[in-house]
């Protein structure tokens, strides 16, 4: 028999190494192909940025690319907090099926707690911040292909 997946750890992974589908890869195994889309996201965002150092912030296909990684960011985040707000039965039920539904695996502590405020916090930022960054990158694109076509 496995061992118990802890809904703490898997809060914090989440939070911690969720673009990287840490906390897929913990509760599903190496197996899960929806955990494996996290790198691939996260690797188009990094690519992203480092075309940015490289090119500058004209570059077209960095806007594209970045949003990738706050997206993932923020997807594991979201999973962080679903996770966290699971009540103990329903967290058993999910990934402990095989133990009672008020095993001390799926309980919340103040270290959930924590992660699920934390989560709060850096889900929203990577959220927002790949929306302003690809919207502002959109529309200085757009005005300066206005800008050519008036000239």
């Amino acid at each position: 028999m496995s061992r118990p997946k802890n809904k703490t750890l898997t809060v914090w992974l989440a939070l911690l190494g969720g673009h990287m589908g840490l906390h897929r890869f913990y509760l599903r195994g190496l197996g899960d192909w929806i955990g494996w889309l996290h790198p691939i996201a996260s690797a188009l965002g990094w690519w992203g940025i480092e075309r940015v150092r490289e090119l500058g912030q004209d570059d077209p296909l960095s806007w594209v690319l970045i949003p990738f990684l706050g997206m993932s960011i923020a997807i594991s985040c979201l999973a962080g907090i679903v996770y966290a707000l699971a009540p103990r039965e329903r967290w058993n039920g999910w990934f402990n099926p095989a133990l009672d539904g008020e095993h001390a695996a799926g309980a919340t502590n103040w270290f959930t707690i924590g992660a699920l405020i934390l989560s709060l916090l850096v889900g929203t930022i990577a959220f927002m911040s790949s929306l302003a960054f690809g919207f502002q990158r959109y529309y200085e694109y757009q005005v300066e292909e206005a800008r050519k076509l008036s000239q």
